[in-house]
Formats: structure tokens, sequence, C-alpha cells
């Protein structure tokens, strides 16, 4: 269980519930939309990641008695709010996404239905925990299709935060990466683990030989040995000596990883040791990785560019009101609202989604059904899926099932996606009325 979410937020999510319950309004029914108006620059797909984070941090926003003081005695709750907030826990019903899927740009991520006052303190923390995993993911998508087999390490732990650094690896994982540096990743989340030596290990012996011994007797042959703290073909002689050709993997860290993998696959080859594997790292992301196909590198280490969504640190997601009603009444009809700001208009309307396949199993379109679901064929698949009912979570899942669902998204996708060039959205957003008549989309193309 988490400790309490409840302050992870704006000042002003309260002010609002302030005001509002003065006004009467604070308890009507509504409905709030969580979406991205485009994709980053250049991008031709994105993909979804924080839900299972979202679903524990809503169940651990509640206001104990302390948090409730600081907010009177700091004037940012009056007595009638700190009442209400004492006992507040999201009794409302959520539709979104599941994890793993892949978004384009109006794509209705999370759909949360309930009064205005449960539903839109919970702002904050839902857009903090969605922009920063689907930044994560959609960058490791991008990685782990140009890696194609060959595995993928997060290892940006030191490059941001340490609560990111945890949520960087869970995120990279569902988006197909095989492993993390990060031990409270592995033990929150079970992403496996992997980590051997850095080069100060190797500084601290006398010789490469000294070093290399200390951890192949700690280790096992099947370790990774860093080989170029000094001498790259003398460490690889070395490392291949001492295990009679079957050391485990060697791993690059800098210089021009392409010329010196295919050096040191010779000389390996060379030195009959034929299975040791070659690993690199150094700053990578998803151009370098494309620009090593063909390079004899069975494996990738990622980190910088990994955990600040490799250009792009947020995905631009905002959390809208798109529906209420005129009065309290449970059950009361909603009218639709939106914004109409220039740049940063929204529609408004409970919205429906569905992925819309050719006779191929090739997605041809992301369908949003204003105000009723979009019809569909027998191969179109219906895209929001049941995470909160009436208070109680039903949406959770392992991130192994995210993972794979990610995988069958993805492989869905016209080749185009997988351009590393700057692009339009992989296939257009259609949006249609309640009658299924195609309406005006203001989110039709990416900003480039």
């Amino acid at each position: 269980m988490l400790n309490s979410t409840a302050l992870l937020t704006d000042h002003y999510e309260l002010t609002m519930v302030r005001a509002a319950m003065r006004s009467g309004a604070a308890f009507r029914p509504s409905i709030f939309e969580l979406f991205a108006r485009r994709l980053p620059t250049g991008r031709r797909y994105g993909v979804v990641a924080g839900a299972g984070r979202a679903l524990e941090a809503i169940e651990a926003f509640t206001f104990d008695d302390a948090s409730v003081s600081w907010l009177l005695e700091h004037d940012v709750v009056d007595a009638d709010l700190a009442e209400w907030l004492s006992g507040y826990r999201f009794g409302g019903s959520i539709w979104g996404y599941p994890e793993g899927e892949i978004y384009f740009p109006g794509s209705p991520l999370m759909i949360v239905e309930g009064s205005f006052a449960e539903a839109v303190i919970l702002e904050t923390l839902l857009l903090s925990i969605y922009n920063y995993d689907s930044a994560v993911a959609s960058a490791a998508s991008r990685m782990t299709a140009m890696a194609g087999a060959r595995p993928c390490i997060e290892m940006g732990s030191r490059r941001t935060n340490e609560y990111a650094a945890v949520a960087a690896a869970r995120a990279a994982f569902l988006a197909g990466f095989a492993a993390t540096s990060n031990l409270q990743a592995g033990r929150r989340y079970g992403v496996p683990t992997r980590g051997t030596a850095a080069h100060s290990f190797t500084l601290l012996h006398a010789d490469e030989a000294e070093a290399f011994r200390a951890q192949l007797e700690a280790l096992g042959e099947d370790t990774t040995l860093l080989v170029d703290t000094y001498d790259i073909e003398a460490a690889v002689r070395t490392g291949v000596r001492l295990t009679d050709g079957r050391l485990g993997a060697i791993r690059l860290d800098s210089g021009d990883l392409a010329e010196l993998a295919g050096d040191v696959r010779r000389l390996l080859d060379s030195l009959g040791a034929t299975k040791t594997r070659i690993l690199v790292t150094s700053d990578l992301d998803e151009w370098q990785i494309a620009a090593l196909r063909g390079a004899p590198v069975d494996g990738f280490g990622v980190g910088t560019s990994l955990v600040t969504g490799s250009g792009a640190p947020t995905c631009g997601f905002v959390y809208k009101l798109v529906a209420r009603a005129d009065t309290n009444e449970p059950g009361a009809p909603l009218m639709p609202v939106a914004k109409k700001s220039v740049n940063k208009t929204s529609i408004g309307g409970r919205k429906y989604a569905l992925r819309r396949l050719d006779a191929r199993g090739k997605a041809e379109a992301e369908v949003v059904g204003i105000g009723a679901p979009p019809e569909g064929d027998t191969n179109d698949r219906p895209l929001l899926v049941e995470l909160v009912r009436d208070g109680l979570i039903v949406g959770a899942e392992s991130l192994q099932v995210g993972q794979q669902r990610h995988l069958r998204s993805r492989a869905e996708l016209p080749l185009s996606a997988l351009k590393m060039s700057k692009g339009e959205a992989a296939i257009p957003t259609l949006m249609l009325d309640e009658h299924g008549v195609a309406t005006e989309n203001p989110y039709a193309r990416s900003e480039q």
C-alpha cells in the first residue's frame, strides 16, 4: 500500500472545489477526459503507460488528519471542504486504454465519471503519472522496435530523480525492455534486474586481470566484463584467457560502437570465444540502435535518452471536463461542454473508441465516437476497458500482460509507423457524432 498520494497535487484543484461548494456546483455529475491533442513533434504513435500506477495512486488518495490540518492552517481549504476531504475516497467509475496500448491524437485515454469535486482533484496526480510513464514507454517502444530480437536493458537511474527512475524502469519493461538496473523496480514491480561492474571496479585493482578474476570468482563465467577502461583488445584477450573461452559477455561503453563491435567480434571468434556476447552502452537512443542493426551487437543498455523520453519528456496529455449535469441529482442528464481556446480546444461529450483494422489485421484508423460507441466490423477492436467501478479497482493486471498487449498493438501498425524519420501520426483519428456521422476533428494533425 502506498503512502497517501492526496497532496501530490496542485493548489488550485482544492480551491476549485472550495469555490464550487460555495456555488452549489461541486457535486454535479461530471465526466473528465484525459487525452493528447497531438503527438510529440514528428512521432508517429505513442504508448499508454501508467494505468497500473494510477490505480494504486487513486486507492491511496485519502487525506489524513495531519494533511487536513496543514491545508486548513495554510488557508487552502475552509472548514466545509476540510470536513469533506477527511472522508474522501473516489467513488466514481473510470474507463481507459489499458497499458501497452498504442494511442494517437484525440485518443480518449481515460474517462473519469463522478461528481465534479471527486474527479477534478485527481487531475494533477493522473497527469503527472501518465505524462511521464507514457513518454518513457513511447521512447522505449521505438528503441525495442529498432533492436528487434536483441534485448534492451534500462540503465537510466542516475539520470533522473530516484522516484522517476523506478517509474521509468516499469514503463520501459512494459514497452519491451528485458530488464533494468534499478533494484527498487525489481522489488516493487517484478522487473528483472541486471548489473555487473563499472570502470571504478577495474580502477580499484592493480590491473584488469586482477579485477576480472575477482568478478569471475564472484559472479561466474557468464558475467559481463567491461573492457574499455584501458585497452580493449588486451582486455578481451584477458577475459577470454581467464575463462578458457567461456566468457559470457563483454561490454563496450565508448568509441565508435559499430566499428569496435566488428573488431571485437572478429577477435573473439579468432580466440575461440564464439559464444561470448557483445553488449553496448554509451548514451544510446533509438537512432543509434537503428544504426547498429547491421553490427554484431547482442544487446543494448540505454539510460539518459530513455528516462527523458528521447527528446519528448512529456506527452502533453491534458485532463478536461467534457460533460456535466445542471443539478446535483444522481443520474441527472449530462450535457457536453468544451473549450474553444485557440490551439487548446477540447471536444465535449463522453467518448468511446475502437481501432479500425483492415482484412489483414492492420490498423487503418482510430475511431472515436462522441456520445455513443462507434460501430465496428468483425475485427475492429474496442479500446476502452473498465478500470474503476463505483470506487472499486477492477482493472489491475500484471506488467507482463501489458507487455504482450503492446507487442500485439504495435504489430498492427502499418510499417510506416516504425520509421525513425519525422512524420504524421501513423493512422488518422476519426471523430463520429452520436449518429455515426464524421465531425470536425481539431486533433487531425500533429504539430510538426
